[in-house]
């Protein structure tokens, strides 16, 4: 298969060295926990991606029990281009199980993820959603494990995620710099919820990459909205989808006002975005990335308007 187009921006991630697509393959869904996906559309939907300019996978033993990351590498096996053309992700500490952030149990956790993965090494792996362990265990542990496991060349990069953004700054502070290479946030930079940007001088001064996910706030940023279990108060599902409403009215998406919103912040590594099948509207609209000068006013503006 031939190298990815050039429709996508390649963003540099922090002091890695890697250059990343400002949009990322989420590949949560590839583990069927958004309803069904067959082993063709999931190998179809990642060799799509990768046409269209993505080279940036995203992934955890935690999506669907294994599954995704079966999916995956059956999917980047299936592209039959170098390694060294697309970035690989996964994640370690959760797990269908539960949550487990020790030595021994992330040690055992990568050599278990590269053969669902099918590969030798990933780029980055990150400790999934610290704020359910102890983050002195993070520290002073998990982060030395992972130390180990680059050493050993079976990683790249070390990320944490997570979704209180004060997880973030006690980490970096307690480590030595260079140590955590990655952060992934999620539902803290869109249209809804911008409070990541805050944050984000912080982070470039550590010289960590930085990688937003959900920026269609899982699912309140649709026009179908979001699923039951959201943890959204009554009041924002209400706004968003008066917002929603109001941009169907005057003939725009507020999905694509969304993405384009998330993407228009070039701080910002790369937006993850979880897909599962080639006919989805996210792949069919990546050539929308281009945003507009006036684009971060004006969907900031939807959350001014008196309803």
């Amino acid at each position: 298969m031939a190298a990815p187009s050039p429709n996508l921006e390649l963003r540099p991630l922090g002091n890695t060295g890697l250059k990343v697509s400002s949009v990322g393959f989420g590949a949560a869904p590839l583990g069927r926990v958004f309803g069904p996906v067959s082993e063709d559309e999931a190998i179809a939907s990642v060799r799509e991606a990768f046409r269209r300019g993505i080279n940036f996978f995203d992934t955890s033993p935690y999506y669907g029990g294994t599954l995704s990351e079966k999916m995956l590498g059956k999917g980047l096996k299936a592209l039959g281009v170098p390694r060294n053309e697309y970035v690989v992700s996964t994640k370690c500490g959760r797990y269908i199980e539960g949550f487990d952030f020790s030595a021994e149990r992330v040690t055992r956790s990568i050599d278990e993820s590269l053969e669902r993965l099918q590969l030798d090494y990933v780029d980055i792996l990150q400790c999934h959603d610290i704020e359910f362990g102890s983050l002195d265990q993070i520290v002073n542990e998990t982060i030395p494990a992972l130390q180990k496991l680059k050493e050993a060349r079976k990683i790249r990069f070390i990320g944490i995620t997570g979704l209180p953004l004060g997880i973030f700054t006690y980490v970096l502070d307690q480590v030595p710099p260079g140590t955590v290479d990655v952060i992934l946030s999620y539902c803290h930079y869109s249209i809804n919820d911008s409070t990541l940007e805050d944050l984000l001088p912080y982070l470039k001064s550590k010289g960590v990459g930085i990688i937003s996910a959900s920026p269609l706030a899982m699912g309140l940023l649709t026009e179908n909205g979001p699923p039951e279990w959201h943890p959204a108060s009554p009041e924002l599902k209400s706004v968003c989808q008066a917002a929603a409403a109001y941009c169907k009215e005057k003939g725009k998406s507020i999905t694509k006002l969304a993405m384009q919103y998330s993407l228009s912040n070039k701080d910002i590594s790369s937006v993850l975005v979880g897909m599962n099948s080639v006919g989805q509207r996210e792949l069919e609209n990546l050539a929308m990335v281009k945003t507009e000068g006036r684009m971060r006013s004006l969907c900031c503006g939807l959350f001014r308007i008196s309803w």
